[in-house]
């Protein structure tokens, strides 16, 4: 992690207990509840320091994760949706975040709009799986790809903000 603040953020989140995937029906139940309680514990934790940057909900078995994250560059805000399941061999294989809206126009991304991680978040999740859970994908996976990736893809023009689009068309 770059700098402290960030150290201090993802230091906040609780770390799961229960080492268990969906696979393990008797467990599974213990560590989704472990899930949202770290998700929520984030989410309030960000809205306290004023970075509230995403939305996630669940289907009601805890696999399949859907959502909206959004990026603020130069005073506008730029929102993508997200998606993810959980894997088989979770927790000790870090979910796949797809961002479909922007698939194909970063080489940092797999077909599908899934973003890559390998390089530098994956290490990480292996060295901790399974203490950490989707609030650690989220604050060391996601937040970081968003922030390094958007500011670029903006100066390229490949993403444009919804206000200058429908300007565009306008005209």
């Amino acid at each position: 992690m770059a700098d402290e603040s960030a150290r201090r953020a993802v230091s906040q989140i609780p770390l799961l207990k229960t080492h268990a995937g969906p696979r393990e029906r008797a467990l599974w139940p213990q560590r989704l509840k472990e899930e949202y309680q770290a998700l929520i514990r984030f989410v309030e934790q960000n809205k306290a320091a004023d970075n509230d940057w995403f939305r996630l909900e669940s289907n009601p078995d805890g696999t399949r994760w859907t959502g909206t994250c959004w990026f603020i560059h130069e005073l506008l805000r730029y929102e993508f949706r997200l998606e993810f399941d959980i894997p088989v061999t979770y927790p000790d294989t870090a979910p796949e975040v797809a961002v479909p809206e922007l698939d194909g126009k970063t080489a940092k991304m797999y077909r599908g709009g899934r973003i890559c991680l390998t390089e530098h978040f994956a290490p990480l999740w292996a060295r901790n799986a399974p203490r950490f859970g989707l609030a650690h994908l989220m604050a060391l996976g996601l937040g970081p790809w968003l922030a390094v990736e958007v500011p670029d893809l903006i100066s390229k023009g490949l993403v444009v903000h919804q206000e200058q689009q429908r300007e565009a068309a306008a005209e």
